[in-house]
């Protein structure tokens, strides 16, 4: 992943945005919802969204329901727990970044405990022995505590709900990773493949119930997934570890896709 192609793409969909059609001020109603959508390029969005559901029918959905029946649980959490550890540098950059000691100090002994004791981040014996839970960060919540807004919404080709602050700051964690950077040759680019297949699948299976709730349910899903994408990261940038039903569907480019998010209430950002 190359950080010059996201800023491009970012860039490209903030000047489609400013090109867009909004309802006149003499409609308020409809300016009003306009505004708290935060949408003004929804039709591209819902073609884009379109063509990801389409993708997501034949393709991924099917091999994350492989995945789920074909792999067990344990193995499957192992593989998520590996895949979050070799987030925790990042993670560790941006609680860093945004002035998180705290956090900052508990990711990076979750990720030596995991590292070492938990063979490799397999398993999760920081939390499980020592107590000390998890927790996602990444550059898109950084620059949002930084007074970055988000600007508009977007659903992106392969990657669903995001937006152009969340779409740069994944752009600079992919080239802050450290394991973006180190090491050469054929074998550490296939780990490094391996490594973005794995998260995809991880992702997708994680969501499967969720999703397929909102297509069997949601009069407009679309319009669902984008409320819930929002509301999740609203949650995670105030650090609340509250999230919003059905918001841990949006897994859109920058939201820390294979990070859980915790369920039970932590001490918000101050």
């Amino acid at each position: 992943m190359r950080f010059g192609p996201i800023l491009a793409a970012a860039i490209i969909v903030a000047s489609l945005a400013g090109c867009a059609t909004r309802p006149p001020a003499s409609d308020p109603e409809a300016f009003a919802e306009f505004q708290a959508n935060n949408d003004p390029i929804e039709p591209w969005n819902r073609g884009v969204y379109a063509v990801n559901n389409a993708v997501d029918t034949v393709l991924l959905r099917p091999v994350a329901v492989a995945y789920r029946t074909l792999v067990p649980s344990p193995l499957r959490q192992g593989v998520r727990n590996a895949l979050g550890n070799l987030r925790a540098p990042t993670i560790l950059m941006n609680d860093l970044l945004q002035g998180e000691l705290d956090r900052a100090g508990r990711t990076g002994a979750r990720f030596l405990i995991n590292s070492t004791f938990g063979l490799g981040g397999l398993i999760d014996v920081a939390e499980g022995q020592f107590g000390i839970a998890g927790h996602g960060e990444d550059f898109g919540q950084t620059l949002a505590t930084w007074g970055v807004g988000e600007g508009p919404f977007l659903f992106l080709p392969l990657l669903g709900p995001s937006n152009p602050r969340d779409l740069v700051g994944a752009g600079v964690d992919a080239v802050a990773s450290p394991w973006s950077r180190f090491g050469q040759g054929e074998i550490v680019e296939i780990l490094r493949s391996v490594r973005v297949g794995m998260t995809v699948l991880d992702a997708r299976e994680g969501v499967l119930d969720s999703l397929d709730r909102i297509n069997a349910n949601s009069l407009d899903p679309y319009s669902t997934l984008r409320s819930a994408y929002r509301q999740r990261r609203a949650a995670e940038i105030r650090n609340t570890g509250l999230v919003a039903p059905e918001a841990e569907s949006g897994t859109g480019f920058g939201a820390g896709i294979g990070i859980s998010v915790p369920t039970a209430p932590q001490p918000p950002r101050r």
